[in-house]
């Protein structure tokens, strides 16, 4: 039996979808949907129903589907039991939200870069909501975001939340202390419409009494800066942010009466019974945001 061909099916079955294991595995659909034909007539039995243009695997399908993971799984500690010690390059499609990249990110990969050499990198950098799709069509390794995903064969971590400060202009906000009506009587800015911290700073208004603020939602932390920057209101940033990209800016944290919910962050990750690069990847992320 090819493993590769396994393989195939493997992750066919897990992203339910040839496409998307074409694309994860860097094939053509074609040569995808032949290694799936020749492991069918290999094992006597067709694996995928294919009846209608939703996907389905047929009942020995699903039964081999954990054969395979488990075939995989084996074949990958065989390989790493007897292997040279040779390394070969590992590709890593990393998605993470602006907080993470203005935080940690950079200086974790440049660790991560010095711990595995061979890493090929792809990043993307949005919001949690486009992350969360790219894990579930495949098209990600694994995603720093501010919310788990639980598609199936997806595994979450929390790592440590990120605490969140009012960052205002130096030259404009000169008090030691704010309350949290001061800050509100000028114009807020806070993540996109639904984030956690929008929705977070909207709880504080109300449970606050505070009716008539103006808050305003910004997609980017780096526009957040710029207008901050320029006299354009209060924004809601995470502290390891405003440190490394805000200070330069002339912003500073604004100690307020009502802190600030700290930002919750995730790790998902699509688990590769073919490889233990990615729970090792995992393990780095989680040892540095700590």
């Amino acid at each position: 039996m090819n493993l590769s061909f396994v393989e195939a099916f493997y992750w066919v079955a897990t992203l339910k979808s040839v496409s998307r294991a074409a694309e994860k595995l860097f094939l053509t659909q074609s040569a995808m949907s032949a290694r799936i034909a020749v492991l069918e007539e290999e094992l006597k039995t067709p694996l995928l129903d294919r009846r209608d243009r939703h996907f389905r695997l047929t009942p020995a399908g699903t039964r081999f589907l954990a054969d395979a993971e488990r075939l995989l799984a084996l074949w990958s500690e065989i390989k790493s039991g007897l292997g040279s010690g040779t390394q070969r390059a590992v590709s890593l499609r990393l998605g993470a939200i602006e907080s993470v990249l203005h935080s940690w990110l950079i200086p974790w990969i440049e660790r991560l870069r010095v711990e595995r050499p061979e890493l090929e990198l792809e990043l993307m950098v949005e919001t949690t909501p486009v992350l969360l799709e790219s894990m579930r069509r495949g098209a990600l390794d694994l995603v720093l975001a501010a919310l788990p995903e639980h598609a199936d064969g997806v595994r979450s971590r929390a790592l440590p939340p990120m605490p969140m400060v009012f960052a205002g202009k130096r030259a404009l906000h000169k008090q030691r202390r704010y309350t949290l009506s001061q800050l509100a009587r000028g114009e807020l800015l806070t993540f996109q419409r639904g984030s956690q911290p929008h929705g977070a700073l909207l709880h504080l208004l109300r449970e606050a009494g505070i009716e008539a603020a103006r808050v305003h939602t910004i997609s980017s932390i780096s526009a957040m800066v710029r207008l901050v920057a320029g006299g354009f209101g209060v924004a809601t940033l995470p502290h390891a942010a405003l440190e490394r990209l805000a200070a330069a800016e002339g912003l500073r944290p604004l100690p307020c009466d009502t802190e600030l919910v700290p930002l919750p962050l995730h790790a998902s990750w699509r688990a590769d019974p073919t490889s233990n690069a990615l729970e090792a990847i995992v393990e780095s992320a989680v040892a540095f945001a700590g």
